[in-house]
Order: C-alpha cells, then sequence, then structure tokens
C-alpha cells in the first residue's frame, strides 16, 4: 500500500506530509510548483482533481469507480489517515478533549485561514488593498488572542497529547507568523509552534516535501 501526495510548494500539503511522517505509512511525493507570476497552482493538477488544488492523495489500496481511491481538502485527509491508522492520532477518549479536537481540526481552516488568506490577496492590491488589510488584521488578531489563550491552558490543541488537531492548525499559525503578526507577545503559540519544528516526523516531512517558506 502506498498513499500519492500531491504536494504544492509552500502550501497546505506540508501539512499532509507531516501528518503521514506522525503515522509511519508508506508514500510517495508528487512534487508541483506554482506559476511565478500569479503563485497559482500548475493546471497539472486539475488532471488528478477537478479543483486543481493541493492536497490531493491517492491511495491505491482502495478503488474507487475509476481507480484509486482520491481525497482531497486537507481536514478530510486528515481524518481519513486517522481512520486508516486505526485513530492513531485521533480524537482523545475524554469527551472534552474529544470536543475540543474537533473544534480545532475544523477551526483551522473554517475560521483562521478564510482572514489570513484575504489579508495576503488584499496586500498585492496598490493603495486600496494596503488600507484594506488594515481592517483585517483586528480580525487576525482575534484568533490569535483566543489561540494563545487555549495554550495557557494546555500544551496541545487537544490536552496534554499531540493529535492531528496540532497537525492542522499548523499551516495558519505558520502563515499568521510569516505575514500577520504572530510574534513574541504571543510565547503560548511561540512556544508550541517550536516544540512542533522540533519533531523528528517533521523535520522528515520537510525533507521531503522540499523548500517551505514558513517552517
Amino acid at each position: 500500500m502506498t498513499i500519492t501526495v500531491h504536494h504544492l510548494e509552500n502550501s497546505r500539503s506540508q501539512r499532509v506530509l507531516w501528518m503521514l511522517e506522525e503515522l509511519g505509512l508508506p508514500y510517495r511525493v508528487t512534487r508541483y510548483e506554482r506559476d511565478p507570476r500569479t503563485m497559482l497552482a500548475p493546471p497539472e493538477l486539475r488532471a488528478v482533481h477537478p479543483l486543481g488544488k493541493s492536497p490531493v492523495i491517492e491511495d491505491d489500496e482502495e478503488q474507487g469507480a475509476s481507480g484509486p481511491r482520491i481525497i482531497a481538502e486537507t481536514g478530510a485527509i486528515v481524518e481519513y489517515l486517522v481512520d486508516k491508522a486505526d485513530g492513531r492520532l485521533g480524537a482523545p477518549p475524554r469527551r472534552e478533549e474529544a470536543l475540543a479536537w474537533r473544534f480545532w481540526l475544523h477551526y483551522a481552516e473554517g475560521s483562521l485561514m478564510p482572514p489570513l488568506l484575504l489579508k495576503l490577496v488584499l496586500g498585492r492590491i496598490p493603495l486600496l488593498g494596503r488600507s484594506a488589510t488594515k481592517r483585517i488584521q483586528p480580525m487576525i488578531d482575534r484568533h490569535l488572542d483566543v489561540v494563545e489563550q487555549s495554550l495557557a491552558e494546555r500544551p496541545w490543541f487537544a490536552g496534554d497529547t499531540f493529535s492531528a488537531a496540532d497537525v492542522m492548525m499548523s499551516f495558519p499559525l505558520e502563515a499568521a507568523r510569516h505575514r500577520a503578526g504572530l510574534g513574541a507577545s504571543r510565547p503560548n503559540t511561540i512556544g508550541w509552534m517550536e516544540r512542533i519544528h522540533a519533531r523528528p516526523a517533521y523535520q522528515r516531512a520537510l525533507e521531503k516535501g522540499g523548500p517551505y517558506a514558513y517552517a
């Protein structure tokens, strides 16, 4: 059994490589580079999935209607891999921690990532964009404060144990550190980031994925 990860540089797919390394599941990487002018994914990804986005995985152990099972969307991929690994890095047994696990797993893309992406896009528009990003930053700061408070109460997002929720939260927080003001004023979040970056599986994923601007 081998999972193929369709991996786009400097993208959410870095989390999938890390997740696979944490779980010890065999995989191979097919790399794609962004268009240097638009920074969009190349059209070749549309041959894998109609959205033409990354991450996408193919699992040759499971067959879909027309070949290997194809899974898109980071959260869906992470839950698929948790299931494939018999629940490892999944929701903890205690109800409160399990609810936290589900919240952060979906919060990463559902709530935290949209204003970060909006700031990135608007920041590329001269004059008007710079003015608009000033309105977005307070929204991002509110999110970062919520994250900081959570990590003041526990070392990992779902409690005392590292889980897939931490994997999901990595990319938006790395992006926030890179371009949205996450820094030393939020020591719990920075400490968490230093812990994930020190994990051997994270380091192996960087080696497999190639250059990653946010690590």
